[in-house]
């Protein structure tokens, strides 16, 4: 039954974490890129490691390949958006990323479970 946890939890974060990446994608495609330029890297380049992180990483998680390392890049970018996107910002608007951030965390540490890719390959 545990490993029917482990697939809800990467199925449904990712799936939910998604639904932010995917404006993010399509800003990345279509318009001009206005965001948060972080570490003085660009504002494209930000954007970029952002769909990275709450879209094309969750994809991985979700079919479970190379989940624990996939993980790492979501809980990376909610660590970003707490510390430093909304540092000063009310707990309530760091709320989402911080449960974010401890449900890819969470998939690290337990890793996929039974029904994923990873499973099936170290057999």
């Amino acid at each position: 039954m545990d490993h029917v946890g482990k697939l809800l939890l990467r199925v449904v974060c990712s799936l939910l974490l998604m639904t932010h990446g995917f404006p993010k994608l399509e800003k990345l495609f279509y318009e001009k890129i206005r965001f948060f330029d972080l570490l003085s890297i660009g504002e494209r380049n930000s954007l970029f490691l952002a769909v990275l992180g709450e879209f094309v990483f969750p994809i991985f998680i979700i079919i479970g390949y190379k989940t624990r390392l996939a993980s790492f890049f979501p809980a990376f970018t909610m660590l970003i958006a707490i510390f430093v996107v909304h540092f000063e910002d009310s707990f309530g608007k760091k709320e989402l990323a911080i449960l974010y951030l401890l449900c890819f965390v969470l998939v690290m540490f337990f890793g996929p479970g039974k029904y994923s890719i990873d499973y099936y390959k170290k057999k």
